[in-house]
């Protein structure tokens, strides 16, 4: 019985892990205008991430040579 049990349970464990990613590929790929716009929405996401990522490492590069310079004088 438990191991009955296990094997089912390690099958839905490995359909939802095998099977997640293809629903949000999916949801990415289909025609549907929603999922287009749910992906082109995530993609300027990212870019806005990624141009307030780069940002803050430019502020902390220039925070910590100034730093530097207060410990050189």
């Amino acid at each position: 019985m438990t191991r009955t049990t296990r094997n089912g349970s390690v099958t839905l464990a490995r359909m939802l892990v095998l099977g997640t990613p293809l629903l949000l590929l999916g949801a990415c790929v289909s025609p549907a205008p929603a999922a287009c716009d749910a992906c082109a929405v995530a993609a300027r996401a990212e870019a806005t991430a990624n141009q307030a990522l780069a940002t803050a490492q430019q502020a902390l590069a220039r925070a910590s040579q100034m730093y530097q310079r207060t410990l050189v004088k």
